[in-house]
């Protein structure tokens, strides 16, 4: 067999005047002949060709070659036969030239045909081999940037449309669908989870289908096997499966040429089905026919297939992991309603708490990255890190299940029984002073009304004392001055029931109703403020993934101030990020308009925003973020008011 056939090219002769001697030298080459026109010189991708060029063809010299003529002419050579070798130059630049007198005898001009064949098939041959090297490059660096972006795709949406549109273009497809294997009451089904066609426009919807039915995707899933149909309509009789026509019928579309490959995992479990349609080719016409390029529809060829599987078994990695990340995520989830169920359980009367500060600190976070002006114009805010808020938000508060209750829930400022126990010293006072003023009225002969007015006197005086216990006992949102009242009542006493002097409330008692804002003493408000250190020191244990690495730090920081007056390490300023901020606002104004809790009453939704103003005007928290707060109507976020911990408790 002739070198050029064994290597896959035809050989073509083409003359201006006839070569019929010429050809009978060379039929055992098995070369081609045609008539040259300069106007509709074409070459095939499979032919080489050598150009007889004598006076017949002298014309063709004036005009450049075409433009058409492109790659051809590396597989185009020229024998010259009594012209000089420099007046083709214009139109042969760079090609493969002989020359030859008109008058040589016809075995060299065999000779040099054949020489011109051989020069041309090897370079042929080089130029097949590059730019087969070229293209499989070009296909592993396609597969290569299709694994990075697969990777980096973090919504399953996009992930899936991703991978079909990769394989299609990969594979030249003209439409595909991907379908994904799930399991629903027992039953493995396929999800259609994904279709794109570039032929005919149509509305997608989901669907599923049974696995163990007649369908290519469903014998694909199944059998974890490689479908290659030439065409859809001429599947053999024993085919165990069977092709759907119904989307043709309803859109109009052909469906001819299709390609099945299942998504496995390394482990060879099925996963999905990636389904393509109607591989498009653009086709060259017959050498010298017409210079139109056809766009037609052909079968899946075995690099199609190859490279379908290759990115099959980077898509079914891709979804595992994305399906892994999401079980992990939702596991996650789990994890924190559990943590915050604990939370309230503690503390029953902030239940929701945790739930509407995160609601309210991600509706700030998304009105700030919304703003088109102001401080926060340039403010972005991606989902990832509104998670990470979100989680921080609804971990906030996790260190008071190391709280004890008794402070956790603490409603008044006397612990539990002390404020009965003051009662009962009033009842025991009145008791005392009435048996005092009878006595000195027997001693001084009293009148009946003078005993009456003195017993009137001092019961009021006493009742009046626990009149200011009681009211100084509950807890103010805002600081009170209750410290004079509070010491005038110390000061007084009354005799029990042995006759022993007694003060009506002890120091301790005194400095705990003295307390000016709040229901805490110093070391019970040290106690539940130690709840945030608690709260980091159980988050930072937690191995978080580089997406939520911050949930820890600004959980940490959502008691502190801008102005360096919060808890628990002083932070100021610079180092309270604007997510950290967001918290804090969300958390102060969810404990302001909290329903009512045993520590105080809730205050209506107008005056607790009264109260941020207060503190933005203070520095101590931002007011640029408090004006978008109010401004877009942030406190509405939340289903219900919040309850976190109110400044006058600093749970």
């Amino acid at each position: 067999m002739p070198p050029a056939e064994s290597a896959g090219f035809r050989r073509v002769l083409f003359y201006g005047r006839p070569a019929d001697a010429l050809l009978a030298h060379l039929s055992g080459d098995r070369v081609g002949a045609r008539a040259f026109d300069a106007d509709s010189f074409r070459l095939a991708e499979d032919e080489i060709g050598v150009v007889l060029f004598d006076r017949s063809l002298a014309g063709a010299l004036s005009e450049p070659p075409p433009p058409e003529l492109g790659l051809a002419a590396e597989r185009c050579g020229l024998l010259l036969s009594g012209e000089e070798p420099g007046s083709a130059d214009a139109f042969w630049t760079a090609r493969i030239l002989f020359s030859l007198p008109e008058d040589a005898p016809e075995s060299h001009r065999v000779r040099a045909v054949r020489s011109i064949f051989r020069v041309l098939e090897d370079r042929a041959v080089s130029a097949r081999a590059r730019r087969a090297l070229t293209e499989r490059s070009q296909e592993i660096r396609a597969l290569v940037d299709v694994g990075i972006a697969l990777s980096a795709e973090r919504d399953p949406e996009k992930l899936l449309e991703l991978i079909l549109t990769q394989a299609r273009t990969l594979t030249q497809a003209d439409a595909g669908s991907l379908y994904l294997v799930e399991s629903s009451d027992g039953r493995d089904r396929l999800r259609f989870a994904a279709a794109q066609n570039d032929s005919v426009r149509f509305e997608f919807r989901e669907a599923t289908l049974p696995l163990d039915g007649p369908s290519v995707a469903a014998h694909v899933a199944r059998s974890g096997l490689v479908v290659n149909l030439i065409d859809v309509a001429r599947l053999p009789e024993d085919a165990p499966y069977r092709f759907d026509a119904d989307f043709d019928r309803k859109h109009g579309y052909r469906t001819r040429t299709m390609l099945a490959v299942p998504m496995q995992t390394p482990q060879g479990r099925t996963i999905g089905v990636l389904q393509l349609l109607n591989r498009k080719v653009r086709v060259a016409p017959e050498g010298g026919v017409t210079a139109v390029i056809r766009v037609e529809v052909a079968p899946f060829t075995e690099k199609s297939t190859d490279l379908a599987r290759s990115l099959a078994a980077q898509a079914a990695v891709a979804v595992e992991n994305r399906r892994l990340t999401e079980r992990v995520r939702a596991l996650f989830e789990d994890f924190v309603g559990a943590s915050v169920t604990a939370i309230e359980q503690r503390d029953p009367t902030t239940a929701g708490h945790s739930e509407r500060v995160a609601a309210l600190a991600v509706a700030l976070a998304e009105a700030a990255d919304r703003a088109d002006g102001g401080p926060y114009a340039d403010f972005r805010i991606g989902r990832e890190e509104l998670r990470e808020l979100r989680y921080a938000a609804v971990l906030h508060d996790f260190g008071k299940v190391g709280v004890r209750e008794e402070v956790l829930g603490k409603a008044r400022k006397l612990p539990p029984g002390i404020r009965e126990l003051v009662r009962s010293r009033v009842d025991q006072a009145i008791l005392s002073a009435s048996a005092e003023i009878w006595e000195r009225a027997l001693r001084e002969g009293l009148r009946e009304g003078q005993v009456a007015r003195r017993l009137s006197e001092r019961w009021a005086e006493l009742e009046r004392a626990w009149e200011i216990v009681v009211r100084a006992d509950e807890p103010t949102v805002l600081a009170q001055e209750a410290g004079a009242d509070v010491a005038r009542i110390a000061a007084m006493s009354y005799r029990d029931a042995a006759g022993r002097e007694r003060p009506l409330i002890t120091p301790e008692e005194a400095g705990l109703l003295a307390i000016p804002q709040g229901s805490l003493s110093e070391d019970e408000r040290r106690e539940i403020e130690s709840h945030v250190t608690e709260t980091y020191r159980f988050l930072s244990r937690i191995p978080w993934t580089e997406d939520l690495s911050r949930v820890a730090d600004w959980a940490y920081a959502h008691h502190e101030k801008l102005d360096g007056s919060g808890y628990p390490r002083g932070l100021a300023g610079p180092r309270l990020p604007a997510p950290v901020r967001m918290l804090t606002i969300a958390d102060i104004y969810d404990a302001l308009a909290a329903r009512d809790r045993p520590y105080k009453r809730a205050v209506p939704p107008e005056k607790a925003l009264d109260i941020l103003r207060a503190q933005a005007r203070g520095g101590r928290i931002d007011a640029d973020l408090l004006d978008l707060f109010i401004g877009a109507r942030v406190y509405e976020a939340s289903a219900a008011p919040g309850r976190a911990e109110a400044p006058d408790h600093p749970g």
